[in-house]
């Protein structure tokens, strides 16, 4: 049966890392590479319920057809919120980013704002955020606004299925581009085990006035090791269990 065990510690976390590929169909050019890249989250209680969480990580696409090429973003995230692991949490994030080898995007940095929280239902989490923020390219700002939900169930305490739903706005005085997102996540921990293995779908649809239409597929296997919790589902009561947008494809 599963249970709503005790954290094993005030503080825990988890890395993890990916591996996988990517395709692109820009207005009828195709692309298509590899994909990698990481994260770092980390969770500590204080003052009872009052949770801080800090993120760090890392993604990074190389083009192997239509254009050879490697963009990379990386950044870096806070959540404070109150948690009932028995009920629900609510809280307030931002993130900051920037961007490596991407030369055509001189300059090209982004942060965001918003609200989140989630829901426990028994085996089910609900999960809702909504943001915004700027975005610079070329010395041109975008605003930003999103929002995004997810439902988490949990067959066992050590096997874990995701979905998502997403939709973003980037506007700026000459266009825009709205995105919407679609994934699909599973997740294994060995029993007695701090190491997890998972795999992810993330389908993003761009609609933009300077670009056209963008259909991005992305999918990626990884492992995760963590630590100061005993199951998958102790970590998402207890532990790091928020995160944040994260785009197919950075500029959008």
């Amino acid at each position: 049966m599963m249970t709503d065990n005790a954290p094993s510690t005030a503080c825990s976390g988890y890395a993890e890392g990916y591996y996988g590929g990517f395709q692109i169909d820009s207005s009828g050019t195709d692309t298509s590479g590899q994909t990698f890249g990481g994260a770092v989250r980390a969770n500590c209680n204080f003052n009872q319920r009052w949770n801080g969480q800090g993120d760090f990580f890392v993604d990074s696409l190389r083009a192997t057809s239509g254009g050879n090429s490697t963009i990379s973003n990386f950044g870096a995230a806070g959540h404070i919120y109150w948690r009932n692991p028995s009920s629900h949490a609510l809280g307030g994030f931002g993130a900051i980013e920037g961007y490596d080898n991407a030369s055509s995007f001189d300059g090209t940095k982004r942060y965001h704002l918003g609200v989140e929280g989630q829901v426990y239902l028994d085996r089910v989490t609900l999960y809702g955020q909504a943001y915004t923020g700027r975005h610079t390219i070329n010395s041109s700002t975008a605003a930003i606004r999103g929002v995004r939900g997810m439902a988490r169930y949990f067959a066992t305490d050590n096997l874990r299925f995701e979905g998502e739903i997403g939709y973003r706005e980037l506007a700026t005085s000459s266009g825009s581009a709205d995105t919407v997102v679609l994934g699909a996540e599973a997740t294994y921990r060995f029993d007695d085990s701090p190491v997890s293995v998972f795999g992810r779908y993330q389908y993003d649809h761009i609609t933009s006035s300077d670009t056209g239409r963008a259909d991005i597929h992305k999918y990626v296997a990884g492992v995760k090791l963590s630590l100061g919790s005993k199951t998958l589902f102790e970590e998402d009561r207890h532990g790091a269990t928020m995160d944040t947008a994260r785009p197919n494809y950075f500029i959008y």
